[in-house]
């Protein structure tokens, strides 16, 4: 056998001029490609971003990538790799799903059903009448009563939501905006009715107001003042309840509108920015609530590209935090995020197919390094979630956290050519988007303009043109198509008399509570609202009174006034 002197042929391989080499090479790829030429024209991200055939050491040594700079270790700074030093070795992400429908009682079964087979946290959806801060019994109300979610009128629905079930060991989430101020003083007040101390409250609010106005159209009030009422509880939240995060910023439902990955980043940062330049605006200090923001970022279908969205995000946020805020304590820096596999995924042609979608979306949350995870269920896009559904949703996360290995290493894209060079390119789009914003002067600002509205209205558009020429595929969809049986899928239906049932609880509410107590604290939350005051104590009071949801938002839209949207395509 020939001798090999090993170090010459290291030397002579370091020493390789590898911008030639890469430049035959791809002089022979287009030779071998007349016999196995390229299936599109363009190969691109599922938001339409080139993608390279292939990635090599000269992506990065020209964006001048720098180890510790970009990369770092694990739960140290820019946290590119993750928030933790160990991450899913040590424990792994919070397996919550999103569990809410007809009345609180229903509801308080599903959430027992899920804890008992392994989930760690709550995650409440609320109905459409919540979300839009009217009681069961209103005209508005009628025919949506528990439809979409959990119906919640009042401290008593509240209490019954949460019967049997210790706030002081479960984290919950919960996904409301623009009322979302009132539902959390009913939660504090159910913990308070425990006996649990406020520093064992934990959970999140999702309370991201500006992002309603972007995308998901759920408001009651003008900008302004909903803003500030978010700054409310995030003010109270930090001096009051420690440990409970009143705020997660949503790119969730920007994407859902049909946002770009690199707009969902963007738009949901820039959202953060607009939160932390208000709290400092009152004075308060940079480390005394930075921690307690969180996120909630949707995890669509092209993998890498989500992926590379994470840890982006991580790496934006850290700099910003410490670069343009000067925080200080490592934990403002750390950008903590929930995600949830992308509903407007789901597909109702070959509803099977989601299984595997929801699969796929969430191994890419987990190795972008997800603190926190929502699974899909597959009949989502027909009715809510059947118990069956709900729980091959929840296994497909203990699956991968069990089963798959992919726990067992920290970030294991990090220090890969096209992994690190895609991060680099979603995060320099992200932030030219940032920088568009900080000139038009935040925001808020942007938002009055409507200029996120219209960016996401161009690229669903966009999105929707590529389907339909079939640039883009759908399985089931627009491809592989077949002829199915006219049988439905069994799914939930939640009849009228949910309805019938939460208006007669109310009635007899209003009949058995103090109504002059009621109409004090209203009082109360109208002159502290007329005052500019922090909401936050008057409203907690008025439900404690049992004061109804609809009765506080009428309360606060006679001082506030009601928002128009702005438009434009």
């Amino acid at each position: 056998m020939k001798e090999v002197n090993l170090e010459k042929a290291n030397k002579a391989e370091s020493t390789r001029d590898l911008a030639s080499e890469f430049s035959g090479w791809e002089k022979r790829l287009s030779a071998g490609e007349k016999k196995f030429p390229s299936r599109p024209a363009r190969f691109t991200s599922w938001s339409d971003m080139d993608m390279p055939l292939l990635s090599t050491p000269l992506d990065l040594s020209r964006e001048k990538f720098d180890y510790l700079e970009d990369l770092g270790f694990p739960g140290e700074f820019p946290y590119t790799r993750g928030v933790q030093r160990n991450m899913y070795r040590g424990k792994f992400w919070t397996m919550r799903q999103f569990a809410g429908f007809s009345s609180a009682a229903e509801t308080n079964g599903r959430f027992k059903m899920l804890l008992a087979n392994g989930q760690m946290g709550l995650s409440t959806a609320f109905d459409m009448p919540t979300l839009m801060g009217y009681d069961a019994d209103s005209p508005r109300s009628k025919g949506e009563v528990g439809k979409c979610g959990v119906a919640v009128s009042s401290l008593e629905d509240m209490e019954e939501l949460f019967a049997g079930i210790d706030l002081g060991e479960i984290t919950t989430s919960m996904t409301i905006n623009g009322p979302a101020i009132v539902v959390l003083m009913m939660y504090y007040a159910v913990a308070e009715k425990q006996g649990v101390p406020r520093e064992k409250v934990k959970g999140t609010l999702q309370n991201d107001i500006l992002k309603e106005y972007i995308a998901q159209k759920e408001w009651l009030f003008p900008v302004k003042p909903a803003t500030e009422l978010v700054i409310d509880t995030i003010e109270y939240g930090a001096k009051n309840f420690p440990n409970w995060n009143t705020v997660s910023i949503s790119g969730y439902h920007i994407r859902e509108a049909g946002a770009t990955a690199v707009q969902e980043l963007a738009f949901t940062l820039a959202d953060g920015l607009a939160y932390v330049d208000r709290c400092l605006a009152r004075g308060m200090d940079i480390d005394s609530f930075a921690p307690r923001l969180s996120f909630f970022f949707d995890v669509h279908n092209d993998f890498f590209e989500e992926i590379a969205k994470f840890r982006a995000a991580r790496r934006i946020w850290a700099r910003l935090m410490r670069d343009r805020y000067g925080a200080k304590d490592p934990k403002s820096w750390m950008l903590r995020t929930h995600a949830q596999t992308a509903g407007v995924s789901l597909t109702a042609q070959q509803p099977h197919n989601n299984i595997v979608r929801v699969a796929i979306q969430a191994l890419a949350a987990v190795m972008g390094g997800t603190n926190s995870l929502h699974t899909n269920s597959m009949d989502e896009t027909m009715a809510l979630p059947t118990d069956e559904a709900v729980m091959i949703a929840l296994r497909t996360q203990q699956v991968i956290a069990e089963e798959s290995g992919v726990t067992n290493v920290v970030d294991p894209f990090g220090g890969s050519y096209f992994m690190e060079s895609l991060t680099n390119r979603v995060e320099r789009d992200a932030l030219d988007y940032i920088r568009r914003i900080d000139e038009m002067g935040g925001m808020m600002n942007a938002v009055e303009q409507g200029f996120p509205q219209a960016e996401i209205a161009n690229a669903a558009y966009h999105f929707q043109r590529q389907l339909e020429s079939k640039d883009k595929v759908m399985v089931g969809v627009n491809k592989h198509i077949v002829k199915e049986e006219k049988r439905q899928m069994a799914t939930l239906y939640i009849d009228r008399s949910v309805e019938k049932r939460q208006i007669e609880k109310l009635v007899a509410l209003r009949a058995k509570r103090d109504s002059k107590a009621v109409a004090a604290a209203l009082e109360i939350v109208k002159a502290d609202a007329t005052a500019g005051k922090n909401m936050c104590p008057s409203i907690l009071e008025a439900v404690k009174t049992y004061a109804t949801l609809q009765e506080i938002c009428d309360t606060l839209r006679g001082v506030y006034g009601i928002y128009q949207d702005v438009g434009g395509f």
